[in-house]
C-alpha cells in the first residue's frame, strides 16, 4: 500500500462536508470514516465490495480509481458529500439508499462507525513532550511494603510519582526492565552499616543506568502494640542494617532481647501489626507507626543521629550528561592480573585532579580465584575482585573522557553505570528535616 498524505491544493473535505450540511440544513449524526485506497502500478481495478449507511448490505459498481494525488482526494470528497446526501436521504424517507460510484470512480471501501464520548483523543504536540521533570505520574519501584525508608527516597527523589512497593530488590530491577515501573530507588550505602552489597552485585547483573542519587536521613524509632511497654519485649525485629544502626541504643534501653533480621523495616512493623506480636518490637520509622497503628515507645534510637543512607535511582536508559551543576560518574571494572593495576586505575583520577568519593570491591563471580603458577614456590591462589568505583565528575567533562581512556588500558573489563547529577540538598540531623 502507498501512503498518501493531504496537499493544500487538494479539495478540503470539511468545507465540503460543511457546506452541505448548512444547505439541507438538517444535523446529521456523528460519522468516522476509515478510507482505504489500494493502488498499484499497474493501477488495477480494484476489488468489489458492499456498504450501505445504515449497515445493510448494498452493491456498489467498480470503476477505475485515479492514480494521482488529486483524484483520489477529488474522489474521496465527493464521496463524502454523497453519503451525507445518503444518509439525509435515508433519515426523511425511512429507508436504506444504495451508494454507487461517482463520476466514473470506483468507489473507496468505507467503514462507517459512530463515534461515541469514550474514543481516544488524538495525539496533540503535548503529548511527544518530555517526562515531567519532578517525578509527575512516575511509576517509582522500591523495596519493602510503604512506610519504608526507600519509600521516602523515592518521594523526595521524584515527588508526586507512585511509588510500587516491592518485595525483594531483584524484582525492583526486574519492573524496570519489563517497563512495569519507570525508575527504581534503591539503597547502596549507608553511613553506619555502609555498603549494601546485594545491590551492588544487582547493578552488575542488570543493564540498568544510574541517573540520580538522593541522601535520605534515617531516624529509627522502636515501635510496638499499643500499650505494650518495653520491659514485656522478648525480641526485636528489623532490617539488619537497622539493627546494627541501633545496636548500642538498644543496649543502653536496657533492652536484653533478641535481634532478629526481616526484609525490611517497614515490613517488620507491619508484621507485628499482622499477628498481634506483643512480645516483639520493631525498629522502623514514624511513618511506619502511623500506618500500621503502632505506638513509639523510643524515638530516634539510631546510634549516630548523623545517620544517612545513600540511594540511586535507576532507569532503562542513562541521561544526558552535563557540565552545569556537580556530576558523579560511577564504573566498575576488573583486570586479569588482580588488584595489582588498582594503584595505576587510581592514579588516572589522582593526575587529573579528580576526587573519588568511594570504592568498592566485590568477589568476581565468574572468576573467583585466581590460580598462578611459580616455579620457586609452587602454585599461589588469589581472590579475584571487582571494583566499584565513584568519582565526582561529569562524563561531558574531558577530564573524566581522558581518565576512562586511561584506565581501559590498564583493565579486562570496565563499564559506566552511571553519569549523574548529585544529590546537593543540605544536611541537617533534625528529625523534622
Amino acid at each position: 500500500m502507498q501512503s498518501l498524505t493531504p496537499s493544500s491544493s487538494g479539495v478540503n473535505l470539511k468545507s465540503l462536508i460543511r457546506s452541505k450540511i448548512q444547505s439541507h440544513r438538517v444535523i446529521p449524526s456523528r460519522l468516522l470514516i476509515k478510507c482505504a485506497y489500494r493502488f498499484d502500478s499497474s493501477n488495477a481495478a480494484a476489488n468489489t465490495g458492499t456498504i450501505n449507511t445504515n449497515g445493510a448490505p448494498s452493491t456498489y459498481n467498480t470503476g477505475h480509481v485515479g492514480a494521482s494525488r488529486a483524484d483520489w482526494q477529488s474522489s474521496c470528497a465527493i464521496l463524502a458529500s454523497k453519503v451525507m446526501s445518503q444518509q439525509q436521504d435515508t433519515e426523511m424517507s425511512g429507508g436504506a439508499g444504495n451508494i454507487t460510484a461517482v463520476n466514473g470512480h470506483k468507489m473507496i471501501d468505507l467503514d462507517l462507525v459512530a463515534i461515541t464520548d469514550n474514543q481516544p483523543k488524538p495525539l496533540t504536540i503535548t503529548d511527544l513532550s518530555p517526562a515531567p521533570m519532578h517525578g509527575a505520574q512516575l511509576r517509582v519501584a522500591y523495596q519493602g511494603v510503604p512506610g519504608a525508608y526507600s519509600e521516602a527516597a523515592a518521594g523526595k527523589a521524584y515527588p508526586k510519582c507512585d511509588a510500587i512497593p516491592c518485595d525483594q530488590f531483584e524484582v525492583a530491577f526486574q519492573a524496570v526492565e519489563l517497563w512495569i515501573a519507570d525508575r527504581a530507588v534503591l539503597p547502596v550505602e549507608n553511613s553506619l552499616g555502609g555498603s549494601i552489597h546485594r545491590n551492588y552485585d544487582l547493578l552488575l547483573r542488570h543493564r540498568l543506568h544510574i541517573v540520580g542519587e538522593v541522601q535520605l536521613p534515617v531516624h529509627h524509632c522502636l515501635l510496638a502494640l499499643p500499650g505494650v511497654r518495653k520491659e514485656y519485649l522478648t525480641r526485636v525485629i528489623s532490617h539488619p542494617q537497622a539493627l546494627a544502626q541501633c545496636e548500642l541504643t538498644l543496649t543502653k534501653l536496657g533492652l536484653n532481647v533478641a535481634r532478629e533480621a526481616v526484609d525490611d523495616t517497614a515490613g517488620a512493623a507491619e508484621y507485628i501489626a499482622a499477628n498481634n506480636l506483643r512480645d516483639t518490637a520493631a525498629i522502623a520509622s514514624a511513618r511506619a507507626a502511623d500506618l500500621y497503628g503502632l505506638q513509639i515507645l523510643a524515638e530516634g534510637i539510631q546510634d549516630d543521629s548523623s545517620n544517612v543512607t545513600r540511594f540511586v535511582m535507576l532507569a532503562r536508559e542513562p541521561i544526558i550528561p552535563r557540565t552545569d551543576r556537580p556530576f558523579k560518574t560511577s564504573i566498575v571494572f576488573a583486570h586479569h592480573e588482580g588488584t595489582s593495576v588498582l594503584f595505576k586505575v587510581l592514579s588516572a583520577f589522582a593526575f587529573r585532579n579528580i576526587s573519588l568519593t568511594k570504592i568498592e570491591s566485590r568477589p568476581h563471580r565468574n572468576r573467583p580465584i585466581r590460580v598462578v603458577d611459580d616455579a620457586n614456590v609452587g602454585t599461589a591462589k588469589h581472590f579475584e575482585y571487582m571494583f566499584y568505583v565513584d568519582f565526582e565528575a561529569s562524563m561531558a567533562d574531558v577530564r573524566a573522557q581522558n581518565a576512562l581512556a586511561e584506565v581501559q588500558e590498564f583493565t579486562s573489563f570496565l563499564r559506566v553505570l552511571g553519569s549523574y547529577p548529585m544529590d546537593m540538598t543540605p544536611w541537617c540531623p533534625s528529625r523534622e528535616d
